[in-house]
């Protein structure tokens, strides 16, 4: 699992029978910034992940990638390799609150 952020959505009109209906948003990862771990940074990667949770733009959200993105009823007999399974609401570093910003 990683923390990622949304940045948009993506429209796909033509798409696999089994896809019609998954909301598509583009993510960007998040890590921990190794020299003040008092922040998250970006990863300059862009990813397409299926929203499960119904997160909006700008939210952070936790996802998994791979067999573990097949592995929620919403996306059991789907196509994917990255799903959104939840929207995150603090993160708690070396007992301190880090902003997501």
């Amino acid at each position: 699992m990683f923390i990622a952020k949304i940045v948009g959505s993506l429209v796909s009109t033509q798409k696999t029978d089994s896809m019609v209906g998954s909301k598509l948003m583009m993510i960007e990862p998040y890590v921990v910034d190794p020299q003040t771990r008092d922040s998250f940074k970006t990863t300059s990667r862009s990813l397409v992940a299926v929203d499960i949770v119904g997160a909006g733009e700008g939210e952070f959200v936790l996802v998994v990638q791979g067999s573990s993105a097949r592995m929620t009823p919403e996306t059991k007999t789907l196509p994917v390799d990255c799903t959104i399974i939840g929207i995150v609401d603090t993160v708690t570093l070396d007992r301190k609150n880090v902003p997501l910003e």
